[in-house]
């Protein structure tokens, strides 16, 4: 099933749509293409074009929606990324190689001093560099974390396939 991704007039993703809602979209003039990348729909006496990426002609304004935090959100947040080593899923650590299941969450202020599961409070981290850091901050045990840690722009959406490359220019995240 061909799906869009939706746009704002800003260019900032809005849902992903299928073709049948697309097609309407069109045929109200509420869109405007945002890629030459699509396929041809053929009826009895019209052959439409329908872009994969489109974008609203007025802007619509979507409330703000924070993203419930999640141990599997904030990995997929990180990327499976140690945020203190940089170790990723696949990489070495001495002889063993390493898996998502390798990768932990680990609390910035640790939870016994109050440290909460929020999505600033928490990274993705190595089980070796969460055990070493065990019950301290960072600062305590000496570890660096090489970013800062936010809740995500936009909620993860769940994509059938692969996806189109015309998306990855406006999907932070492409390789979910």
């Amino acid at each position: 099933m061909h799906q869009v991704l939706l746009l704002n007039v800003g260019y900032e993703p809005l849902s992903i749509i299928s073709w049948r809602r697309a097609l309407g979209l069109i045929m109200r003039e509420r869109v405007a293409p945002a890629s030459a990348e699509g396929w041809t729909v053929r009826g009895v006496s019209a052959v439409l074009h329908i872009p994969c990426v489109l974008r609203l002609k007025h802007y619509v304004r979507v409330p703000a929606t924070d993203a419930q935090w999640t141990r599997r959100g904030v990995l997929r947040r990180d990327r499976y990324t140690c945020a203190y080593c940089g170790l990723q899923p696949g990489d070495r650590r001495g002889r063993l190689v390493l898996s998502r299941r390798d990768m932990t969450i680990d609390h910035i202020n640790p939870q016994s001093r109050g440290g909460k599961n929020t999505w600033t409070n928490t990274v993705c981290a190595c089980r070796w560099c969460n055990q070493y850091k065990d019950n301290r901050t960072p600062a305590e045990a000496r570890l660096r974390l090489r970013w800062t840690p936010e809740p995500p722009r936009i909620t993860f959406w769940e994509l059938s396939g692969e996806i189109p490359a015309a998306w990855r220019i406006y999907l932070r995240s492409g390789s979910q």
